[in-house]
């Protein structure tokens, strides 16, 4: 560790010249101080302890190559990639990794790679070289704060932003449904890309090969990384109407919850209304099962496979609503995401249905 920790200070007074770096040298003062004041604590007697002169004994070896240093600066900012805290932030870092024994050099270019480093090890997410057991752990132990630092999108949407659907009083007269005022608040109609969601788990529309293919399903498998994929053959695919969750990787989501729809091309029969509400009670069973308590939707079987959309809002409405008066209590937010604007007034056109408004005084009076 001593020897780390003057590589670090080494490497901070290597003369770098005019840039980012050298105009937040004196930021590392806040750290210095405070690694001091540990190092007294630690050691009691300042002059005696142990750790002081380990120390001491680093400052007089070799001092860390300056050009290595440089180099790595350098190519971080060929890649035009920055830390989202800043210059301070990363710094910070580097100290605390030198003060768990962490290699500077790899923490320095861990900061710009896309890479997970943790006590454990390092696993780049760019690549599907690796462990992803290893790489799944470590997201997972992250607080949301820290997952975004390795999103593959900046333009991510946090929950907050997403707006709660609210029926409208009067909307509509003919429901399918009553009214349970306990859902209030839990659901949204968001139109946009599911990949930017922040939320705990996004469901995927895939194929029974779990292993990526064209629309949504393609889209989820690029943004979140070769990882997924690689999670993803462990599972050894999946049927029709079943579910199987895996991390979300480079995905603002935290998880990604695999189902696979029914093929419709032929006509929409019992098997196939069947099918589909399997597809969303079974994700939603997955989400709760792992606590997550967000949990959003594309419009799952109405691409290439063929299910008519104006049928298939109503077996995705009315499965959610039933899972929700049994389960109210296991989930914040359930989210359809729509792409096209005909799936988006499909579903404003459906949603009073089946999550009605409370009755205005009028119509009370009329029934009377």
């Amino acid at each position: 560790m001593a020897l780390q920790i003057s590589a670090l200070f080494s490497y901070l007074r290597a003369p770098l010249g005019p840039g980012p770096l050298s105009r937040v040298c004196a930021d590392f003062q806040g750290p210095g101080v405070r690694f001091k004041h540990m190092f007294s604590h630690l050691g009691g007697n300042q002059a005696t302890s142990p750790v002081r002169g380990h120390i001491k004994a680093a400052l007089r070896a070799e001092k860390f190559s300056t050009t290595t240093a440089t180099a790595i600066w350098k190519s971080s900012q060929v890649k035009g990639s920055s830390s989202p805290r800043g210059t301070r932030g990363w710094l910070g870092k580097v100290a605390l990794g030198a003060a768990l024994g962490v290699s500077t050099v790899a923490l320095v270019q861990s900061l710009h790679t896309g890479t997970v480093t943790a006590m454990a090890g390092k696993v780049n997410l760019n690549s599907a070289e690796g462990d992803w057991k290893k790489t799944k752990d470590n997201l997972l132990s992250l607080s949301v704060k820290d997952r975004r630092q390795h999103y593959s999108t900046a333009n991510f949407v946090p929950l907050e932003a997403v707006s709660v659907w609210t029926p409208t009083a009067g909307s509509s007269e003919q429901t399918l449904c009553q009214r349970n005022e306990k859902l209030d608040q839990k659901i949204s109609l968001y139109s946009g890309d599911i990949t930017k969601l922040e939320v705990d788990a996004i469901v995927n529309a895939a194929n029974k090969t779990l292993l990526g293919g064209g629309g949504v399903d393609g889209a989820i498998h690029r943004a979140a990384g070769p990882m997924l994929k690689k999670e993803c053959a462990s599972l050894h695919g999946c049927e029709t109407g079943e579910a199987k969750i895996t991390c979300g990787y480079r995905l603002p989501a935290k998880y990604v919850i695999h189902t696979v729809g029914p093929i419709a091309q032929g006509g929409v029969g019992e098997e196939e209304k069947k099918a589909l509400r399997s597809c969303y009670k079974n994700s939603l069973t997955t989400a709760t099962k792992n606590a997550a308590r967000s949990v959003a939707f594309p419009c799952i079987s109405t691409g290439v496979y063929g299910y008519p959309p104006e049928q298939a809002v109503h077996e995705a409405l009315a499965t959610v609503r039933e899972y929700l008066d049994e389960h109210h209590d296991k989930l914040d937010r359930v989210i359809f995401c729509v792409f096209l604007p005909t799936d988006k007034e499909l579903y404003l056109q459906t949603l009073p249905l089946y999550f009605p408004a409370a009755p205005t005084e009028a119509t009370v009076k009329s029934k009377l």
